[in-house]
């Protein structure tokens, strides 16, 4: 029989981080410490007005990065100055939840943001207040996924991280020990 496949991270939250959280905000109960809810990933595409190839690349890249398909998302109004009629393809999103939320957050961490050019940590004050973390990066070529030579756009993204933790400090103390590196 063979054992069935677990992220790493996932183990790393389990074994290492839900305990040291337990200890470090003074919770009672395993329910009360926060998690990973969600990861959605966001391309608004522009280009994709006047020419639909771009979207269809920009999906494409999404899926490779993710590991799951990516969907098309649309306009709600018409915006006449950008050439934009209402429901139009204009961008595509993904959400990851479980284990694939775990490889994502475990390669953006570990091999995707030490890539980022002139990086100097993510902005601590990003936080909505309900404990969900957003960021952006400028180029998708930061992923291993993707190929330098096969790609005819640099995209930039939009990376949302949804936790169940009730505050920012929470949320940032749980994303510092995913080693989401912070700048000071």
């Amino acid at each position: 029989m063979s054992e069935s496949y677990e992220p790493r991270m996932k183990t790393r939250y389990r074994e290492a981080i839900r305990p040291a959280l337990k200890g470090a905000l003074g919770y009672t109960n395993e329910m009360q410490i926060p998690k990973l809810d969600k990861v959605v990933i966001n391309m608004g595409v522009g280009e994709a007005v006047g020419d639909s190839k771009k979207l269809k690349s920009a999906m494409d890249a999404l899926t490779a990065i993710s590991g799951q398909k990516a969907i098309a998302t649309v306009s709600r109004k018409s915006i006449a100055g950008f050439k934009i009629r209402d429901k139009m393809n204009i961008g595509c999103k993904v959400t990851l939840r479980a284990d694939r939320m775990y490889e994502f957050v475990d390669r953006l961490v570990t091999v995707a943001l030490p890539r980022v050019k002139d990086f100097r940590g993510l902005n601590g004050k990003s936080f909505d207040g309900r404990g969900n973390f957003a960021m952006g990066l400028k180029e998708h070529i930061v992923f291993p996924e993707i190929n330098y030579d096969q790609i005819d756009q640099i995209w930039g993204m939009d990376i949302i991280v949804c936790t169940t933790a009730q505050t920012d400090d929470e949320a940032k103390a749980l994303l510092k020990e995913f080693d989401f590196p912070f700048r000071n």
